[in-house]
């Protein structure tokens, strides 16, 4: 019987039994912090209420692997900044009055995106962009690397909002051609940002993770992809290309490339420099009110103004419109050629799984493995975490993730970092213009910013200059997600679904499940994630 056969019965409804719930109940009921706003993914910081300690891998002898030190550097905006520090262009302070045809806000991949389709649709308009702190200060600079083909959101969702099921695969089919045309502007402008194509891999590691992965297919066939973009493989398929101790199987995406996100976001800047666009580092807005923006030395007028300030929007969008969302990476020292055939991963696909608390991971072009995933999932108030310092029980829970993949492969972290992405109430991202006001903005990519960021900051452009194209007319134009609650009740309610999720997690690995945890489908439809 094929893979798709013997998995297809593992997602069914939700059942009768609710012993489950009544056996993990217990564990929703953890000590309060004594401080909500002190739980955060800090160094120094101990386990959250919500955060279980790492449980070790062991390996085959059921020796315990050794407990890795901890990494040389922590925070500091990340590996990959901190890679390029030598090479990083440097921009000046903005100060004084000035008068622009577009003011943009925000020195990520959004914003540089749409300054660049901007000045291609109009090379004579004046446009200037302004950094809090340095380009790709944020999740452009931090992010795991994955140029992929997912929409930022639930295509269920979007298909609800307006246009049906034919709208949503509009928007599908815009991110599978958005992979390449980001890759086809690299080239044309000499921009290297270790960019290779070489699709992704999603691991189950259980059978319950496995008939998710045959639903996920299905519901990417029928938002447009085709068997040749999307299928599974079974277990032996799987290890040949990436060999993980305890993979059941998984699926792979044709339509994603690895990069390097310090070196895109750089090489997106020097190309608008090249191209006239000025730049402004160290240069906070502070308000954006009718046709001005009030910064902290100055103040400038613009007849069109794009906000692109993703996880840091809340001073400008309003704080319940989107939250920042923390994600941690770890990065290894090279691993030597042994540990690499022992590993069969000999290519450029990026990596994932079906945990319902997900890791992300690439191959780095000079032989590191660098992983993402959850520590402490939400800051109280919607702190943004500065430079991405990195609590060790983070460092220990991603570390050990990736030991349980490859057990008995030694390897060193050498360097930890946090940073946030925007999150709707729904998981949905949307692409805002108000022609009256002048002002739009692009955000709520959810963790699927690279190609987010090139498909908003582009749409962005088109509406703000009148511009109809495909792009103009998908589903995420126009699309508002309802306020997220006030504190405390984001923070209980952010922290209590994830601990859901792991707590499923963990009760599907445990019991051997062949059907999804009734407590991650609850958190789901609760999340909105639900396709």
């Amino acid at each position: 019987m094929s893979v798709e056969g013997r998995f297809r019965s593992s997602v069914s409804p939700l059942p009768r039994d609710l012993r489950e719930v009544a056996d993990a109940v217990p564990f929703l009921a953890p000590s309060a912090p004594s401080s909500i706003a002190g739980a955060t993914d800090s160094v120094g910081s101990g386990y959250s209420a919500f955060q279980q300690p790492p449980r070790f891998p062991e390996t085959d002898e059921g020796h315990t692997m050794n407990v890795l030190a901890a990494p040389p550097r922590n925070g500091e905006l990340g590996f990959w900044v901190q890679q390029l520090a030598a090479k990083k262009p440097s921009f000046p302070r903005f100060t004084g009055q000035d008068t622009v045809d577009v003011a943009i806000v925000g020195g990520g991949y959004t914003g540089l995106w749409a300054a660049y389709f901007a000045k291609k649709l109009e090379p004579s308009l004046s446009v200037a962009v302004f950094e809090a702190e340095q380009v790709g200060y944020g999740a452009s600079g931090r992010n795991g690397g994955w140029l992929s083909a997912m929409p930022p959101g639930n295509r269920a969702g979007f298909a609800r909002a307006g246009g049906g099921l034919e709208a949503s695969r509009a928007l599908q089919q815009e991110f599978v051609a958005g992979v390449d045309a980001v890759l086809d502007i690299l080239r044309a402008e000499g921009i290297d940002a270790d960019q290779h194509k070489g699709g992704a891999l999603v691991a189950a590691h259980t059978r319950a993770g496995l008939g998710r992965l045959v639903t996920r297919r299905d519901a990417d066939l029928k938002y447009g992809l085709t068997d040749d973009e999307v299928h599974l493989l079974g277990r032996d398929e799987f290890r040949s290309r990436i060999n993980i101790a305890t993979v059941h199987g998984g699926l792979f995406y044709k339509h994603c490339a690895r990069i390097h996100p310090a070196k895109l976001v750089y090489g997106l800047a020097d190309t608008l420099t090249s191209m006239g666009v000025r730049i402004y580092e160290g240069s906070r807005v502070d308000r954006v009110g009718g046709k001005t923006l009030a910064l902290a030395d100055g103040r400038v007028t613009a007849a069109k103004t794009f906000i692109c300030t993703e996880g840091y929007s809340g001073q400008l969008l309003g704080s319940r419109t989107l939250i920042p969302v923390n994600s941690s990476m770890i990065v290894t020292k090279p691993l030597p050629k042994e540990a690499w055939q022992e590993i069969g991963w000999d290519g450029p696909q990026c990596l994932n799984d079906s945990a319902h608390t997900f890791i992300y991971a690439q191959r780095t072009t000079d032989g590191r493995i660098a992983m993402g995933g959850r520590g402490v999932p939400y800051r109280f108030g919607s702190g943004t975490g500065g430079a991405g310092a990195t609590a060790r029980s983070t460092i220990d829970l991603i570390s050990h993730k990736l030991g349980s993949f490859f057990p008995g492969i030694p390897f060193e972290v050498d360097h930890a970092w946090s940073g946030v992405l925007g999150v709707t109430r729904d998981w949905n991202g949307g692409v805002l213009w108000d022609p009256a006001a002048g002002v739009g903005s692009s955000s709520g990519y959810a963790g699927h910013g690279v190609t987010a960021a090139y498909v908003g900051g582009r749409t962005l452009a088109e509406l703000a200059l009148e511009r109809e194209t495909e792009r103009t007319t998908l589903p995420w134009v126009g699309y508002r997600a309802r306020k997220w609650e006030p504190e405390p009740v984001r923070w209980l309610g952010v922290h209590a679904m994830y601990r859901l999720f792991g707590i499923a997690d963990q009760w599907e690995e445990r019991r051997g499940s062949t059907t999804t945890s009734l407590l991650a489908r609850f958190g789901s439809r609760l999340a909105g994630l639900h396709e």
